[in-house]
């Protein structure tokens, strides 16, 4: 069964004897409309039946049957899980909106010196509390504090160190667009037993797992352990994720870009180059229309181009000098690089591939290219080709 509506006119032809010859001699005539009644009540049990045979497995199998693989160890699968349900938590709050109190700022401020929203300081809260108790994890570190955030020696540590932006893009809250949660996870150092910053300044290419989750219509968790990206879609009912795409694949090719217009002015040049390109369409140099998608919302952009491919884009810009970047490195950059190389995808700085990027401070901004391979390449080699003109 393709699932597509049935037609009742070929419908007769999908069974024996469904025909519309005369019947035999002797046989009961029932009306036309009795027999393709029955036969369309037929294929419909049929479909109900493929429907249950093809049950999606909850996140917890999912990450049983890793494990029995030997793909991940048992510790890395409760910490999956606890921060899944961190996350489950987070989505209520969300899904409560106004009715639960969490709208509006907070009245604080982060380390970058950013206005906090309510829901940024919950969603904060509720992922150290989840995770600094369960026994896997040496360290915490989260986009809104300063300085790692150590385990509580009430509690047994465990090899892991867990990074996190608890609320992604929630200047959209108030406007009820999707936001959502970035999580990445590292080995912590061997012999190391208090981590302190230095210890999560780990490259991309260290990450033993990252996902997001995003809180839209539905609640959906888009994780990588290095074998693919898959998704997982919240059953509000059972309360449990359930692996709704497997091996998720990003399109090599994109007629589709991601960026914040409203700073071009101070963009540099080879980034004006890029982008005036891609706006003369098909009669430029590229051959092709273009269409420009933003919600300003990295969870929410970044699930567009892992749904239906594209490329998004926050370069390095003359608005502010003392920052190379927009994003962080260790909270964003790193865990959706990850995320969109394992989905046939690429990700870079403008220059150079991000996950080889060695970070030096646990807030560390970078400029970020990510999404369908090919146009990354490219958007790559408009900057590469820029810094190989004579000065």
């Amino acid at each position: 069964m393709d699932g597509r509506p049935v037609d009742p006119e070929s419908a007769w032809s999908g069974y024996a004897g469904a025909t519309r010859a005369d019947p035999s001699p002797g046989a009961v005539k029932r009306p036309r409309s009795v027999v393709v009644r029955v036969i369309y009540n037929r294929r419909l049990r049929e479909l109900r039946r493929d429907v249950m045979s093809a049950k999606p497995i909850s996140l917890t199998r999912f990450l049983i049957q890793e494990q029995h693989a030997g793909h991940i160890n048992a510790d890395l699968r409760l910490l999956i899980e606890v921060v899944a349900r961190a996350c489950k938590t987070i989505s209520t709050a969300v899904g409560k909106g106004a009715l639960g109190g969490v709208l509006g700022d907070a009245g604080t401020g982060n380390v970058q010196g950013e206005a906090q929203k309510k829901l940024d300081v919950l969603s904060n809260e509720i992922l150290l509390e989840a995770n600094e108790w369960g026994g896997h994890l040496a360290g915490l570190a989260s986009e809104e504090m300063e300085h790692a955030h150590p385990i509580p020696n009430a509690y047994p540590k465990g090899n892991y160190l867990l990074l996190f932006d608890p609320l992604d893009g929630s200047s959209n809250i108030d406007v009820n667009v999707a936001v959502g949660t970035i999580f990445s996870v590292l080995q912590c150092p061997d012999g190391v037993i208090e981590p302190t910053d230095e210890h999560f300044l780990q490259p991309g290419v260290a990450q033993v797992c990252a996902g997001y989750t995003i809180y839209g219509p539905s609640t959906l968790l888009v994780l990588t352990i290095g074998r693919g990206t898959h998704g997982f879609t919240l059953d509000r009912e059972q309360g449990s994720f359930m692996l709704t795409r497997r091996d998720i694949r990003i399109p090599a090719d994109t007629q589709e870009f991601a960026i914040n217009m409203s700073n071009q002015r101070h963009w540099h040049a080879p980034m004006q180059r890029y982008v005036s390109d891609l706006l003369e369409g098909k009669q430029g140099v590229r051959g092709k229309d273009f269409n420009m998608r933003w919600v300003a919302s990295m969870v929410a952009d970044v699930h567009r181009i892992l749904t239906r491919g594209g490329i998004f884009i926050y370069p390095a810009d003359r608005k502010d000098l003392s920052k190379p970047g927009r994003l962080r490195l260790m909270y964003e950059a790193n865990p959706m690089a990850f995320i969109v190389e394992q989905a046939g995808g690429a990700a870079t700085t403008g220059r150079s591939r991000l996950m080889d990027v060695v970070p030096t401070g646990l807030h560390q901004r970078v400029p970020v290219f990510l999404g369908s391979r090919h146009e990354v390449e490219t958007a790559t080699r408009y900057h590469l080709e820029h810094d190989s003109l004579p000065a």
